[in-house]
């Protein structure tokens, strides 16, 4: 199952995708894997697989901290792989993006890194540093082997970067607002819609806001204007017991399914 195929059929049944990210090997890889399956389970359209690195500057407190703890345990890029091939194998209807910074990509080889995803079920790659302008390899790869691209915008991005950028992703265009924080969003302002509307004007197929989303009603405004609500920090929140405190993959799949009750009821 590709990104696009995913997102496309959601909307298609008058509804937003659900996409839901964790890190491979937080708290630990086999936790990390059930976690995943969990969200599949639970109504997650896409899983965004993330790979843990050593200087995480674009992640908030709470990825970046299992990241790091990932990392002191032993987590190694090989173990993405292991649990992408995992997931798949149990959830194969369920789209897989590895979510990535660009320098493991590079250290590996591009052309060995997008095989390997082919080898483990994964549709493609989202890269939050890589702006299409310098990711020439990485196009011509990815186009060669099928894979997906999704690159990002922001509220600042100029209308040329978006497009660019709308040109670019394959998967969908991943809007990153910075408005608000995880657990203390009410509503859902103007900036995030409006980004959404340029990032679309721009000729981006399919548009999915990651927003600090973490109750069924903030994941129903986002999918009110947008193709998909991408869900992080709440869902590592969740699984770490930062959630009410029960934590673990059941805690993490139970707030999927909430969400996806959110997502679902909006359209």
């Amino acid at each position: 199952m590709k990104a696009a195929q995913a997102v496309d059929a959601a909307v298609k049944q008058g509804r937003a995708a659900l996409v839901g990210y964790l890190p491979v090997g937080y708290p630990d890889l086999d936790t990390s894997i059930e976690a995943m399956i969990a969200l599949a389970s639970n109504g997650c359209d896409v899983l965004e697989i993330g790979v843990p690195y050593s200087d995480p500057v674009m992640d908030g407190p709470v990825i970046a901290a299992a990241a790091d703890l990932a990392l002191r345990q032993g987590t190694r890029l090989d173990d993405t792989f292991t649990a992408a091939a995992a997931v798949h194998a149990a959830a194969p209807d369920t789209a897989l993006l590895v979510m990535t910074y660009w320098n493991p990509v590079a250290h590996t080889g591009v052309a060995q890194f997008a095989t390997r995803l082919l080898e483990a079920g994964v549709s493609g790659l989202i890269t939050p540093d890589l702006i299409p302008d310098e990711a020439s390899e990485w196009l011509a790869v990815s186009e060669e082997l099928g894979l997906e691209r999704v690159f990002l915008v922001a509220p600042s991005s100029s209308d040329e970067r978006l497009g660019t950028t709308a040109r670019a992703s394959t998967g969908f265009t991943y809007a990153a607002s910075t408005m608000g924080v995880t657990g203390e969003r009410t509503t859902v302002g103007r900036g995030a819609a409006d980004l959404v509307a340029r990032t679309r004007a721009a000729g981006a197929d399919r548009v999915c806001v990651g927003l600090g989303v973490s109750t069924p009603e903030q994941a129903a405004d986002i999918a009110s204007f947008a193709d998909g609500v991408i869900v992080g920090s709440a869902l590592v929140g969740a699984l770490s017991g930062a959630d009410g405190g029960q934590g673990g993959p059941v805690a993490a799949g139970e707030l999927a399914a909430r969400l996806a009750e959110g997502v679902r009821a909006t359209r």
